[in-house]
């Protein structure tokens, strides 16, 4: 007799079937096929500045080209270590609290797996950032979601301490947020603090876009590190990447901050996940690091600048739309068009009007949450800007 041919999904693990891939990716290739401007992926397509790249170039030159020590080149982590003490406040040790990972992709992953047990719970604001999930799931955790409510993305305290038990090992808190742009205050921080330390959790904190906030009157809009929270400095582990401060997404080069013990375990995940991030970039990254306040001024101001073109465009075209407070994307609201959900809007957005952005619901870990929702992110130049903006007038058009 023949022998029966393999089941398809005999050979795929339970863990990888519970996630779908990259929505947020896939848009950048859908809108490549259909020619549309990339409003989706959050990436620059103007240049990274051109000292830092022409460090990395001469550490190429210079034979940097092999591995450096596997949790990160000595100079890096104490370019890490001073530019936390400048802007945070915070004596990290480069040699037992800090871990030069692959992006900040790799440090989150990296850092729950080091963290949590099976059947331990990780608490989840929503809307999140896409990888938050299924991270939690390749780390064996079970997350418990916990809302953030339009228009400012607030949370019911009730809510998050009811999401908080015996099984909690850890909180993921991306300030400022993606895909929101809120920036959470030091009354929120506090809450969340409390609760960490009266459950005995951790805070898994994504702070990539630190530097990319846009202060307004009358509001608390500010940075706020978990780890700069009394009480919080031994349990928390920051996630951070050169990724959106200098333009260098495809760089791949991000780190995590965390207590010593916590350190030493990611460090050996991340031996074995990746081995280390690319050395002659470290180099560069050791420069860039020390750059003055100047260029955070001037990239804050940039950035505020370009959210200050586009939101007017997409309100003018029909969106709600909620104002960020920090990172580059543009939460909106579509139920006025009249689609089904947010994919089907999506979809005739990228093939009619010519311009892509990302579905609301894969931010949700009930897509009808986000059905009518979608993301806009503005990293990107004036011209693409503007070109967005004379396609979205077609949309307008039939709103």
């Amino acid at each position: 007799m023949p022998t029966p041919a393999p089941s398809a999904t005999r050979h795929v693990s339970k863990k990888a079937s519970l996630f779908t891939e990259s929505v947020i990716r896939e848009m950048t290739r859908e809108a490549l096929k259909h020619g549309a401007v990339n409003l989706s992926q959050g990436f620059p397509d103007f240049a990274a500045p051109e000292d830092i790249k022409r460090v990395a170039m001469q550490a190429i030159a210079d034979d940097i080209n092999q591995y450096a020590i596997t949790w990160g080149a000595r100079n890096f982590r104490e370019a890490i270590a001073t530019k936390t003490k400048r802007y945070l406040g915070l004596d990290i040790d480069p040699e037992t609290e800090i871990t030069v990972t692959c992006g900040s992709t790799e440090g989150m992953i990296a850092a729950m797996m080091a963290t949590v047990d099976p059947g331990e719970e990780v608490v989840i604001f929503e809307p999140f950032y896409e990888n938050y999930a299924p991270d939690a799931i390749l780390s064996d955790a079970t997350p418990r979601y916990v809302p953030l409510r339009a228009p400012d993305w607030s949370f019911d305290e009730q809510e998050l301490r009811s999401a908080f038990n015996s099984k909690t090992k850890a909180i993921i808190v991306c300030n400022p947020n993606n895909p929101t742009g809120k920036v959470f205050t030091r009354r929120e921080m506090e809450f969340i603090a409390a609760l960490c330390q009266e459950f005995d959790a951790l805070c898994f904190t994504d702070e990539i876009y630190e530097h990319i906030i846009y202060p307004r009157a009358g509001a608390e809009i500010a940075h706020i590190s978990m780890a700069q929270i009394p009480g919080m400095r031994e349990r928390t582990v920051i996630v951070n990447s050169m990724s959106k401060t200098y333009s260098v997404t495809g760089w791949r080069v991000g780190y995590c901050i965390a207590p010593p013990e916590i350190t030493g375990a990611i460090r050996k995940v991340h031996d074995f996940l990746t081995v280390g991030a690319a050395a002659p970039l470290q180099a560069a990254g050791a420069y860039a690091l020390s750059l003055p306040a100047e260029y955070y001024d001037a990239l804050q101001s940039e950035y505020e600048r370009r959210r200050n073109l586009l939101l007017p465009v997409l309100q003018n075209a029909g969106f709600a739309t909620f104002s960020p407070d920090g990172a580059y994307y543009i939460m909106t609201d579509i139920s006025q068009f009249g689609f089904a959900d947010d994919v089907e809007f999506t979809k005739h957005l990228i093939r009619e009007i010519g311009v892509a952005c990302v579905p609301g619901s894969s931010f949700y870990s009930v897509p009808e949450r986000g059905r009518q929702q979608v993301r806009f992110c503005f990293c990107k130049k004036d011209e693409t800007l503007q070109l967005a903006a004379e396609r979205l007038e077609k949309l307008r058009a039939r709103s």
